[in-house]
């Protein structure tokens, strides 16, 4: 059998030693990169990528394949090399009699030979044959993101920074604290076929051949790729880069090492590119080493940083228990490339892998330092540190960072720096670095000289001071991935529950529980009765939402409060994250709202607005909140229902609107759209608002110009004090039809309702006491003018009240109640043949 078609995907490896046994103090000459000096292909400018049809050769002077030892005293040409010796492995190579090997420098303390040992660094300008052909090219400046001059312009960076010799420096001239430069050479056919069918290699190599008419049209049926004459020779010196990095630094040649390879690999499917990738580079790695050391790399973590997710990296291994593969990338629900629904934090794995596989999938753009060094502590170190790799190999695509337009993320060199330095912890500092996406030039270059720098053992640059905290959005999604992945990590607290739990048919969510409990505690206290809700869309969301004090429909001033749920905290187990009843609290402060209006001859309509319409299949799962906008669309409609149903008919002398959070919206579009609400003899007094993050809208009402003028003498709105609308900044001016806003002290919507309540107290006893004035000279009026004595005043009845409920001052006797609507929960038929029965408002 020809050694080019040897497949290693059952083999077993006894031995890799060139003779046999060998001591541990020598290297293996098959392993490591030849000491012939080469004579290098001319460096292109950075304005002159290589373009075109170019072959990629490999010329005798400049052999590199370890595995083709003696070929040119042999006598083989490039074109027998490039075609048969490349694809050779150590596995059955002859042992040659006379070689020559580059040994690295041994430690300079032996007793610390790991930390004393070199970087190792992987760079072929070779690898810049493949690129896409000028007849691709609609426009000059129109260059393909994957361009050649990548790896160029991150080798000369490392060069210019004194990190690794130039190519007119000789060995001896090297600083012994420079990197160690390890010769790429082709990957063979076993190897990459680990990962790969052979028909995805067979038709890689059959791109060689192919005309350039030919080529365009196949990359135009791939998935973002392109292809040229030299893809497949370029594309094996990528994986074989990959390959000898990770061999030396498992062997312990070289402390850590840094592969600038092209091109990328982690899209590239098991049966097919994508992506600009050809071959996986990484996995093949890490296969390699796991069947070439099975004693020393059982257990290899692959942390993907690429702005873009790796699906070819997650499919390899999905079912894989050894090899935990982390990724970090734009998401945007499945919109953002690869645009595959499995990006996302619920895929964990199958089978023996489960667990294995950990997705942290950003919801949009824009992540910087923040965001990825609090994935990093919260989700990447703690899962890491629990699987206890042997290897550590990171797909380094710097397409996230500060300048690349592909990403539109912000992380800065000092960032990779402090992440490559975190996972220098694992696996007792075996780190290879391995280059994928990235296509701003000048980012990726100083990304990964930042890199480098901390490969080589130099404290990463310190972060931005005003870095600040990571925003909502990433938060958010580390607390999903969290909760999924505390089901496979012990490191993850606490456990959550799902709807295979044994006793999952005895939960119930407590957001129900605790609203049913204020329904009862309401009446309990104040007889405070459920409104029925008579609107499909909105009856069983808000069923016990709505409760109201039993003479809300009376002559008397009436309080409606929209508002969100009740608070809910606790103080969680330390080591098991377990939530005890007895260090939880809710915190209702919207409660002494309703206590004091009661007490003060206020009715009550109490409305809670939930977080959560409905849960129609409850798996015990994570539910996220309805954002603000669905929560402003639902205290809208309820408002309007309740204003035609049971607050208009009605009546009561004065409404007093309380909107706290995005209730305060709905609230508003209330009165914008019912012009009955801000007529010159509406019931309706004010809106009192409290408002922490939820923007600032103005009423408007097209057909009424002086709306915003009524609005301004009619509202009060507690503003908090971090909002965006007391920036000095700001350019617009705060206008009458935004409100009487006031400026609170507090951020947190609780703590507003609690700085302001004497003064909101205060304004509502102050409007109820001028309307009793105002009535009191009304009556006396009457009176003066018709001569007559006039009924005794509303303050001086005594009506009963139902279920020994005490009777409040201002009640109205039975016989002068409003009969065009029932009490609430006390029905009752009057036998008297002149008891009123008309729905319409008497008009005495």
């Amino acid at each position: 059998m020809d050694e080019e078609d040897y497949v290693m995907e059952d083999s077993v490896v006894n031995s890799t030693e060139v003779n046999g046994n060998r001591p541990e103090s020598t290297v293996d000459p098959t392993m490591i990169t030849l000491h012939a000096k080469k004579d290098r292909l001319p460096i292109l400018s950075h304005t002159e990528p290589v373009r075109g049809s170019s072959r990629l050769a490999f010329p005798n002077e400049s052999l590199e394949h370890p595995f083709a030892l003696g070929a040119a005293s042999a006598g083989l040409s490039s074109d027998s090399l490039q075609d048969s010796s490349s694809d050779e492995m150590d596995l059955t190579s002859p042992t040659p009699s006379n070689v020559q090997v580059r040994i690295p420098p041994p430690p300079t303390y032996p007793p610390l030979r790991y930390s004393s040992s070199k970087t190792g660094v992987v760079y072929d300008p070779r690898m810049r044959f493949h690129s896409e052909p000028d007849d691709m090219i609609s426009r000059p400046d129109d260059i393909h993101p994957e361009d050649p001059r990548r790896i160029y312009e991150i080798f000369q960076e490392l060069q210019q920074a004194g990190l690794v010799p130039g190519d007119d420096e000789s060995e001896e001239d090297t600083d012994p604290h420079q990197c160690w430069r390890i010769e790429a050479r082709p990957a063979i056919r076993g190897e990459i076929c680990l990962i790969h069918t052979p028909k995805h290699y067979e038709f890689i190599r059959g791109l060689s051949d192919k005309t350039l008419a030919e080529l365009i049209a196949l990359g135009h049926e791939h998935d973002s790729i392109y292809f040229n004459e030299s893809t497949f020779a370029c594309a094996k010196l990528a994986v074989g880069g990959a390959i000898e990095a990770c061999r030396a630094v498992v062997r312990g040649d070289v402390r850590n090492a840094i592969a600038i390879i092209r091109p990328p690999g982690h899209h590239a499917e098991s049966e097919a590119p994508s992506g600009f990738c050809i071959f996986n580079n990484v996995p093949i790695a890490a296969r390699v080493c796991q069947k070439d050391f099975p004693d020393k790399c059982r257990k290899v973590l692959i942390l993907d940083w690429d702005v873009h997710h790796g699906n070819g990296v997650q499919h390899a291994f999905y079912e894989d228990p050894n090899v935990l593969y982390i990724s970090l990338h734009v998401f945007k629900n499945g919109t953002f490339y690869p645009n595959l629904p499995d990006a996302d934090y619920d895929y964990c794995g199958e089978g023996q892998g489960v667990g294995r596989n950990v997705n942290i999938p950003w919801e949009d753009h824009g992540m910087g330092d923040a965001e990825y060094m609090y994935a990093f502590q919260q989700v990447v170190m703690p899962v890491a540190t629990e699987f206890d790799p042997d290897l550590v190999l990171v797909s380094a695509g710097f397409d996230a960072a500060e300048g690349d337009v592909l990403g539109g993320c912000h992380v800065t060199p000092a960032c990779y720096g402090h992440m490559t330095h975190m996972l220098m912890s694992l696996a007792e500092g075996k780190i290879a670095v391995c280059l994928e996406g990235g296509y701003n030039l000048r980012s990726i270059a100083r990304s990964a000289l930042a890199v480098t720098r901390t490969l080589m053992l130099q404290p990463p640059d310190r972060l931005d001071e005003d870095i600040g905290s990571p925003n909502d959005s990433c938060v958010r999604t580390i607390e999903l991935v969290k909760r999924e992945q505390s089901k496979h990590w012990k490191c993850f607290y606490p456990k959550y529950l799902n709807k295979h739990d044994p006793s999952f048919f005895a939960t119930q969510r407590l957001h129900e529980v605790i609203r049913e409990w204020q329904s009862k505690v309401l009446g309990d206290e104040h007889q405070m009765t459920p409104l029925a809700i008579r609107r499909p869309l909105i009856a069983e969301t808000f069923e016990h939402n709505v409760i109201a004090t039993p003479q809300f429909m009376e002559r008397r001033p009436l309080l409606v409060i929209f508002h969100d749920p009740p608070e809910f905290m606790n103080l969680a187990d330390a080591v098991t994250g377990k939530t005890d009843l007895h260090n939880s609290w809710l915190t209702d402060v919207v409660k002494s709202y309703i206590d004091w209006a009661i007490k003060n001859d206020f009715e009550v309509i109490d409305v809670n607005i939930p977080k959560v319409v409905a849960i129609e299949d409850d798996d015990g799962g994570y539910i996220r909140a309805d954002s603000k906008e669905v929560r402003v669309s639902q205290t809208r409609e309820l408002a309007g229902y309740l204003w035609e149903n049971y607050i208009e008919p009605n009546d009561a002398t004065q409404v007093f609107l309380m909107g706290v959070g995005p209730a305060y919206l709905g609230l508003l579009d209330l009165l914008s759209n019912s012009e009955n609400c801000t007529e010159a003899d509406s019931v309706i007094q004010c809106l009192i608002g409290f408002v922490a993050d939820t923007v600032i809208q103005s009423i408007k009402r097209a057909t009424d110009d002086n709306i915003a003028s009524w609005y301004y003498n009619h509202s009060l709105v507690f503003v908090a004090s971090t909002h965006h609308v007391w920036e000095p900044t700001r350019q617009r001016k705060i206008r009458k039809k935004y409100g009487k806003l006031k400026k609170s002290q507090c951020n947190n919507l609780n703590e507003m309702l609690v700085e302001h309540q004497d003064e909101v107290k205060e304004y509502l006893l102050r409007k109820k006491s001028e309307f009793e004035e105002s009535e009191m000279e009304t009556k006396l009026a009457d009176d003066i003018r018709s001569g007559l004595r006039s009924p005794p005043l509303p303050s001086g009845s005594n009506t009963p009240r139902p279920n020994n409920v005490e009777a409040r001052p201002g009640s109205v006797p039975a016989s002068l109640r409003s009969p065009k609507m029932p009490q609430v929960g006390y029905f009752t038929v009057s036998n008297s043949p002149r008891s009123p029965r008309s729905p319409m408002k008497r008009t005495f």
